[in-house]
């Protein structure tokens, strides 16, 4: 279909921007209307990021949103336009196909707290940013954990399921229903999409109540059955979840797609693990991710007509394969893949960077200061380290079970049938810091690695919790735990002495040193025969009548001095330092004799250029699931969370302070995760375990900004229901709300007492709203005269500006809640003193909200 209109002109100065059908043309949908979505309609959804950041690439996300009810016509129309959007932005656009109820993580990143489906078209959308919506009656049903969903159901009680959570919308009375099967978390992030939909649509004025038990809730459960009609037999059981495990994710398969003739050919080329030169610049090609998601890559040398013929292509391979037509799609063009489309390879490099900087890793590069790590958190995290390792030390050993301390004398002389706790403490910025490695070797025993969890628990507790847990595995130590040994850590086959000490060298004995700084130095005791040596490498030859420092022609200068450093471990002073080519010959004898070796050593890990991804964790029938956070934040961390950050090099999974029995879980998760991970990740990548409150600058420094006090004063989902919606009177008004609408006849004997203005999470209707639905001030008709049992109110149920400005909280009116002063005030108090109506201002951000109010005396 040709449509024959303009393109619009991209707003550089809004991340988001959102395009709606109309008849068979788009239009720009107001910001205000953001996050709702009319199952009739097609959206064109644009997320253009300001400036690449530590946690976001640079390319811009274009995504084609499908109604479930949206007819062909507007279909073709959304698809003209996207295409041709597509065109004008250029190879720098990913781009998404989306259908209603099964969007991407991507797609849901947009929409904090949540996505709203509606019923109806245009039309409907049209009214939703026109009017306050006040004249509403609907039943939402809310589900997700980290990306939260709403979708229009019929007013019934048959709607209701056990496991989710509902919201009957009145206007101006908004009651959720959290199903007993619904967890905390799932009800803390749906009263925050309530909460939303109270501010956005209502600015404010609607009044919350929560149904967690309906024996405890009898007023709200009576107007509940005042719409819905009585409920006769149980709820049905909950709705069987979704959710894609990590398993099937991990399948992947790689096709090469073009056309011989005027036929359309696909061939497989490869299943898992993928490397990234498989991709051809002249060719395209398509990776079925487990018929969970479909990736087109185009070539930067593929045709126009190929690249307009993507989505297509996707398309028609989801049929035949008899895939659900709802499967995401994503097309993506050579040099702006998105992050999820790199993982998927095992290694991925941009072509710049391989080409410029061929194997080179920033590590080695960097002078450590550590008054730099301190305060730039963002250096610590790509540096992997805190500090430069000068700390306290202190080493255990596991025997019996049990740790026994080694003695300082010992420290970084590891032992491989043993395994290590290694507790190392810190000051940053004036308070101290805590981490626990807990080092494994491979010739660990299942019982010795069960003790080893057992004991840090155990000094875990002694901490207060407080101690950062990073899993170590042998030849894969991170660069802190290298340099807190100063470069000195030799790992010596065989067990530990009885005071951690290393077993007695007694005869040939040969070390393998690699590293050039205290950062990233290790020494690996290797079999000693010539055909272990490397020319490229350092080795330590120990035998019973010299030491032999032996430099293969292939090492530089660091190596060499970082050597001599390491060779202060080995006892005996004369140390005979030999070259490679001149030998004597006890060397050989020693090794049993001449051998080939090889001259250089294996290709070293490339570090990779993919950006970090952060994940929620939850388990769904004992299977490993997990919902991504693009362009993800600090408050993307919820209390209620286990959360996985994958920063490719090692996996930190952080646990939320009331995350429950899944913290016992996460570990287990983070081996999961890379044991299924279509990129064969290695299953050594070491795995920090990070408890809120107590994040190091390696974690915090992949998030663009960071607030050590964010969770301070915090409310729990308790708190927030007991606190902010309140009893009592605040009830009873929702009650006389009902009885005045004439829901029901049962309510009329419920009288108002003095009219409360909830907090943030409660009602914001006061006595203003009251009258406007024909109350008076104690919820009965304004023709009954009685004084007003509420001090402070004036005759149309304000306040004076003068009682709410500059005003402390022991000197504000009785019932007044202080978080909200600002809406006390008469509708023309606040147009003069806000410039603007209260609707206007509680439809701005929370953030903008506060510093007006900082400004004019209001908080």
């Amino acid at each position: 279909m040709d449509i024959s209109q303009d393109l619009p002109v991209i707003d550089s100065h809004r991340a988001l921007q959102i395009w709606i059908t109309e008849n068979l043309k788009m239009v720009p949908l107001p910001e205000r209307a953001h996050g709702n979505f009319f199952e009739e309609c097609c959206y064109v959804v644009l997320h253009v990021p300001w400036s690449p950041k530590v946690t976001q690439g640079g390319s811009s996300d274009l995504h084609y949103w499908i109604g479930k009810e949206a007819g062909a016509e507007a279909r073709e129309a959304a698809v003209s336009f996207v295409q041709r959007l597509q065109e004008d932005l250029g190879d720098q656009t990913v781009l998404h196909q989306e259908s209603q109820g099964h969007e991407s993580d991507c797609f849901h990143s947009f929409f904090r707290p949540g996505v709203i489906y509606r019923k109806g078209g245009r039309a409907s959308a049209l009214k939703l940013v026109e009017t306050n919506m006040y004249n509403v009656q609907r039943l939402l049903h809310i589900r997700g954990r980290k990306h939260v969903s709403a979708t229009e159901v019929a007013l019934s009680w048959n709607s209701f399921n056990k496991g989710d959570i509902f919201l009957l919308d009145l206007g101006k009375v908004m009651i959720q229903w959290n199903g007993p099967k619904a967890s905390i978390s799932e009800k803390a992030r749906a009263l925050t999409l309530t909460c939303s939909l109270r501010d956005r649509e209502r600015g404010g004025r609607a009044q919350i109540g929560v149904v967690d038990a309906e024996n405890e809730a009898t007023d709200l459960t009576r107007i509940m059955e005042a719409v819905l009609g009585c409920r006769s037999g149980s709820l049905c059981a909950s709705v069987p979840d979704n959710s894609v495990s990590q398993l099937q994710k991990g399948n992947v398969r790689l096709y090469h797609v073009c056309e011989k003739g005027t036929d359309l050919v696909i061939q497989e080329l490869a299943t898992r693990p993928l490397t990234q030169d498989l991709l051809q610049e002249d060719g395209c090609y398509l990776l079925d991710q487990g018929g969970f998601k479909i990736y087109m890559w185009q070539g930067r040398k593929s045709s126009p007509q190929e690249k307009k013929a993507a989505l297509s292509r996707a398309v028609g391979f989801i049929q035949a394969k008899g895939y659900p037509n709802y499967t995401n799609v994503e097309v993506v063009n050579d040099g702006a893949e998105s992050t999820a489309f790199q993982q998927l390879f095992w290694t991925w490099s941009k072509e710049l960077d391989r080409k410029k900087h061929p194997r080179k890793s920033k590590l080695t590069q960097v002078n450590l200061e550590v008054g730099k790590l301190h305060t730039q958190p963002e250096l610590a995290a790509q540096l992997r380290m805190v500090d430069d390792g000068s700390g306290k030390v202190e080493v255990w050993y596991i025997q019996d079970l049990q740790r026994q301390p080694v003695d300082p004398k010992h420290h970084g002389q590891l032992c491989s049938g043993n395994c290590y706790l290694v507790l190392y403490t810190y000051q940053r910025l004036g308070h101290v810091q805590y981490i626990l490695y807990l080092w494994k070797s491979h010739q660990s025993t299942v019982e010795d690695a069960k003790a080893l969890i057992c004991n840090a628990e155990e000094l875990d507790l002694m901490h207060q919790g407080a101690l950062v847990q990073g899993h170590v595995t042998m030849g894969r130590e991170p660069p802190h735990f290298l340099a807190i040994f100063q470069g000195r850590l030799v790992v010596f086959q065989g067990n530990a002495g009885s005071k951690g000490e290393r077993p007695p060298i007694s005869d040939t004995r040969l070390f393998h040193v690699q590293g050039t700084e205290s950062h990233n130095t290790r020494t690996v005791e290797v079999p000693a025969r010539a055909s272990s040596l490397i020319s490229s490498d350092v080795f330590f030859l120990i035998t019973s009548h010299a030491c032999y420092l032996w430099f293969g022609k292939g090492c530089h200068g660091d190596q060499r001095e970082m050597a001599r450093t390491v060779a202060t471990v080995f006892p005996g002073s004369n140390k005979e330092t030999v070259l490679e080519g001149q030998e004597p010959l006890h060397f050989w004898e020693a090794l049993g004799g001449r051998a080939p070796y090889p001259s250089n050593n294996r290709l070293p890990e490339e570090v990779s250029s993919i950006q970090p991804r952060l994940f929620e964790c939850s388990s769904h029938s004992g299977v490993l699931v997990l919902t991504e956070v693009v362009f993800f934040g600090q408050e993307d961390l919820d209390k209620y969370d286990v959360m996985l950050l994958d920063t490719c090099q090692e996996i930190f999974l952080w646990l939320g302070d009331t995350a429950g029995e899944w913290k016992k879980e996460a570990v287990a998760w983070g081996h999961e995760y890379l044991r299924t991970h279509p990129a064969d990740r290695s299953p050594a990548t070491p795995i920090v375990v990070v408890k809120q409150g107590h994040e190091p600058a390696t974690f915090t420094g992949w998030f663009v900004t960071w607030d050590p006090y964010k969770w301070t004063n915090s409310q729990s989902y308790e708190e927030m229901v007991g606190g902010s919606l309140g009893p009592g009177s605040a009830i009873s008004e929702m009650t006389a709300e009902v009885h005045n609408l004439q829901l029901t006849p049962q309510l009329n004997d419920n009288k108002a007492g003095c009219p409360t203005l909830l907090a943030s999470k409660g009602s914001q209707d006061g006595p203003e709203n009251a009258r406007e639905l024909g109350l008076g001030v104690d919820g009965e008709s304004p023709s009954v005269n009685h004084p007003s049992s509420c001090s402070g109110w004036t005759v149309n149920g304000s306040l004076p500006p003068e009682r709410l400005m500059h005003q402390a909280l022991e000197d504000l009116p009785q019932g007044v809640d202080p978080a909200r002063k600002e809406f006390y005030l008469s509708d023309s108090d606040f147009q003069d003193i806000f410039r603007k109506s209260k609707e206007e201002f509680y439809s701005m951000a929370k953030w903008k909200q506060q510093q007006e109010k900082k400004k004019l005396g209001f908080f």
